[in-house]
């Protein structure tokens, strides 16, 4: 028998507005909504409660890159699409939180079971659409035909995976879509705590046990920094520290260790005997070259999921495993690597100081005036190796390095700036065009986003492959470099956010230290980029002869 339509429409707005309840009561403060119609329960359910920040965004894509900075503060946001497509659309940003161990609440739509398969309108296959990129995924019950006791469980377990990473929950309602909640079921209890970390290997002893060894930090390692450093300080090893780990500042870490491992007799002559690796792996080509030529065993802490891409990983560890090790205190080994990391800065800063805005020198920039406050997302193509090779000491920022695409970096930077912290976005110029729907209302929001966009007109990443000399130059323009002669301030202007050219250092600081929204644009050749890092590298060279 079928039920009537306002007790269909009033179970839906209960079901929503149970499952909401008690998100909340488990400590979820954001939402980002795409607009539709069949997710018209729940996105009534989450803007009707004051302790929720609700942020509709229209494009999809960018709400999940939304969602991703959101959930970046370590707990999850409700991440709300309408059916059909509009999930899909979510994919890229959950295949990057799968990866990246981000929490979000994967939150879609759909029509009711009787409806699909049939040709209905806005109706795709959403049963486990995100294959094993979500740690769970429930197809629930229409609310009409559900316990509602099961509900609030429902919830807690939602909430309780999502954690550690993405979860779907697919919400099939049948119309009509509006009613009126009724009286929530009673809570349950105290939330189901957070899921405990993957097993170890145990204590490291034995032939792990050298003097020669390095720490490399990356990204993500959900491992506390400051006690990396004392493990650090007391084993007298180096930390080779990308942007990403909360380390470039700690009192042992070498920060010019791409330029420092392109010498030749330097990274002979420091080879390491053994490798802890905290977090995922850094950008660095050449340091992972570096680390695979030694035959140094690797000991992996922390992380997001399993992180051994070079398949050299001895044992899985946590810090408190590393406690047998006795390092290289009372060795020269250390201050080695001080002494020429200090020399390879100094050449660095000398290059990079007083002339025009280079690429390597914007980063330097943005890194050297990021207020203590704020953030900084960079994209992972040139910008986050520029980062991380010519940064500095003060270089810190979140990279969507799980899949390293550069989609959704501006809107990552938006979920950040939306989470209350002032946020600089370093991009270029294709990553900016790729995810400029990000700008869609961006000021009508309380959002301090101030994104720099490197302009090379073009792919500049692609200029540092063996494609750009093996190829003619019209081939690789066309599949490589591909310029798009997009107008970078007009497209801000057309979301009505401030715009500009900048071509002096004072100026591009000016910009990072300013409140937001607002674009800064710096111009930069492509050819002319890759003969800056040789000369840069070759420079470091110099100084360690």
């Amino acid at each position: 028998m079928t039920a009537a339509p306002a007790r269909v429409g009033d179970a839906n707005a209960t079901a929503c507005a149970t499952l909401v309840d008690e998100w909340i009561r488990c400590g979820v403060t954001h939402a980002v909504v795409a607009p539709g119609s069949r997710s018209t329960p729940m996105a009534i359910a989450l803007a009707s409660r004051a302790e929720i920040a609700c942020h509709v965004v229209h494009d999809e894509r960018v709400a999940g890159f939304v969602a991703i900075g959101l959930g970046l503060g370590g707990v999850p946001a409700v991440l709300l699409c309408t059916s059909g497509t509009a999930a899909a659309n979510f994919s890229p940003a959950v295949v990057e939180a799968g990866l990246s161990d981000v929490p979000v609440i994967v939150a879609t739509a759909d029509r009711p079971p009787e409806l699909r398969g049939i040709g209905a309108p806005q109706t795709i296959d959403q049963i486990e659409l995100y294959g094993r990129s979500v740690r769970w995924f429930h197809d629930a019950e229409p609310p009409d035909d559900a316990d509602p006791s099961s509900w609030r469980p429902l919830a807690q377990r939602v909430f309780s995976t999502a954690r550690t990473g993405p979860v779907h929950l697919n919400l099939p309602f049948r119309e009509p879509l509006l009613g009126v909640a009724g009286e929530l079921p009673e809570p349950i209890g105290p939330p189901l705590p957070i899921p405990v970390g993957r097993a170890t290997s145990g204590p490291v002893t034995g032939d792990l046990d050298r003097q020669r060894g390095v720490i490399v930090a990356g990204g993500r390692s959900g491992v506390d920094p400051a006690e990396v450093e004392r493990l650090a300080g007391r084993l007298g090893w180096p930390v080779l520290a990308d942007p990403s780990s909360g380390l470039r500042g700690a009192a042992n870490s070498v920060t010019a260790f791409d330029s420092l491992l392109r010498h030749d007799d330097f990274a002979r002559a420091h080879a390491p005997e053994v490798v802890i690796r905290v977090g995922r792996a850094p950008a660095s080509k050449v340091l992972s070259q570096w680390t695979v030529a030694s035959g140094a065993p690797v000991l992996q802490v922390g992380g997001p999921g399993v992180v051994d891409p070079d398949r050299n990983v001895a044992a899985f560890c946590t810090l408190d495993d590393l406690a047998p090790l006795s390092g290289a205190i009372d060795t020269p080994w250390m201050a080695r690597w001080r002494h020429a990391n200090d020399r390879a800065e100094a050449a660095l800063e000398e290059a990079l100081s007083g002339g025009p805005l280079s690429e390597p020198a914007v980063a330097r920039l943005v890194a050297g005036h990021l207020a203590d406050d704020a953030e900084l997302v960079v994209a992972s193509s040139m910008p986050v190796r520029d980062l991380e090779w010519f940064g500095g000491a003060a270089a810190r920022a979140h990279a969507n390095r799980g899949a390293n695409g550069i989609d959704g970096v501006v809107s990552t930077a938006l979920g950040r700036a939306l989470a209350g912290r002032p946020t600089v976005a370093l991009v270029g110029d294709i990553a900016f065009v790729h995810d400029s729907n990000a700008l869609t209302a961006l000021t009508t929001r309380s959002a301090d986003l101030r994104i720099v966009v490197v302009d090379n007109d073009g792919g500049g990443i692609f200029s540092f492959l063996p494609q750009a000399t093996s190829l003619g130059r019209q081939r690789f323009e066309q599949l490589f470099g591909t310029p798009h002669g997009t107008e970078i301030e007009r497209i801000a202007g057309a979301h009505g956010v401030p715009g500009r050219t900048v071509d002096a250092a004072v100026d591009l600081v000016d910009a990072v230290t300013t409140p937001g929204p607002s674009v800064t644009r710096v111009v930069t050749d492509r050819d002319a980029n890759v003969r800056l890092h040789d000369e840069l590298h070759r420079a470091v060279g110099a100084v360690l002869r």
